[in-house]
């Protein structure tokens, strides 16, 4: 199959983020729309091998950290190539907390709290159906990366979880 046109679908990327007993925990993905606006809903896709999802299914509450062009390149890193298990993703990055939920505040253009609606089965992955209860707008002169930024630009790997992940690519 030619996986062309589906690289030219547009994505940005994100840190998804919540909280189990007490452990911060996220990973970078590039699955989130927008599905309505009055009462905002967003979907979020993340592979059911990550830690994260089993932690957005067992709190029911993450944050959704939109990422500039300028992010730091580690944020990256250590958000999609690491484990939540046994990986303090958040040490070293400026960070606060929403509701006891984690999100990156240094160099992200905003930050949406959400509550799952929702979990569709989707093969290897479960999509997150989400209400948003709250936005923060940090940086408004920020711009916002796209998955083309990420790979022509930052020339960026996909790891095997991510849903866009091909042996061809």
């Amino acid at each position: 199959m030619d996986y062309t046109p589906l690289n030219r679908l547009t994505y940005g990327m994100y840190v998804v983020a919540t909280k189990v007993n007490d452990k911060k925990v996220g990973c970078f993905v590039n699955t989130v729309m927008q599905v309505n606006a009055e009462n905002p809903t967003i979907a979020v896709c993340i592979n059911k091998n990550n830690y994260s999802n089993e932690a957005l299914k067992t709190n029911g509450r993450f944050t959704v950290s939109i990422l500039s062009k300028d992010i730091d390149p580690k944020v990256i890193g250590r958000f999609g190539f690491f484990s939540s298990r046994d990986t303090e993703k958040f040490d070293g990055f400026d960070y606060e907390e929403t509701e006891e939920i984690p999100y990156l505040t240094s160099k992200v253009c905003g930050v949406l709290l959400c509550e799952v609606l929702q979990v569709v089965d989707a093969e290897t992955h479960n999509l997150f159906i989400a209400r948003v209860l709250d936005t923060k707008n940090l940086d408004s002169e920020l711009e916002p990366m796209t998955y083309k930024y990420y790979h022509e630009v930052i020339k960026g790997k996909v790891p095997k979880t991510a849903p866009t992940y091909s042996n061809d690519k």
